[in-house]
């Protein structure tokens, strides 16, 4: 009796989002890499239990109970956008952009820019809070 041919397999696996994340961080190549890379491990370092995500061909996206921000790449920035940021505390003022809609809010890191540590992963905090407290309704 033949055996049956074995079914053919992907040759390759599908990357992760974090492998993706860091082959945008790894193709950025300059500052904004850096400014991505540093950002992702602040994010992480706040909320251990963060998960990575790849949406929207191609934004780093990091949630927990819900989004928590996106990553976002331009020519002259990398432009954090905070999905509920327009209902989180923000009092050392990080929020410098998309201040006009009822939602969102996002942070711009132009080259050169330094980000107050404490004040981000604080707003990465609360971020998890609101997204934790709206599905406890």
């Amino acid at each position: 009796m033949a055996k049956a041919p074995l079914a053919s397999k992907p040759t390759e696996a599908k990357e992760s989002a974090s492998d993706l994340i860091d082959a945008r961080i790894k193709e950025l190549g300059d500052g904004r890499g850096a400014t991505l890379a540093r950002i992702r491990d602040l994010i992480k370092q706040a909320d251990p239990e963060v998960v990575e995500e790849w949406k929207w061909r191609g934004v780093p996206v990091w949630s927990h109970a819900g989004i928590i921000c996106t990553g976002e790449s331009y020519k002259a920035a990398v432009k954090l956008t905070f999905a509920k940021g327009a209902s989180l505390p923000d009092p050392a003022g990080l929020f410098n952009a998309s201040l006009d809609g009822n939602t969102r809010r996002a942070i711009d890191l132009h080259q050169g820019d330094e980000i107050d540590a404490a004040a981000f992963k604080s707003l990465i905090r609360a971020a998890v809070a609101l997204n934790m407290a709206k599905g406890k309704r």
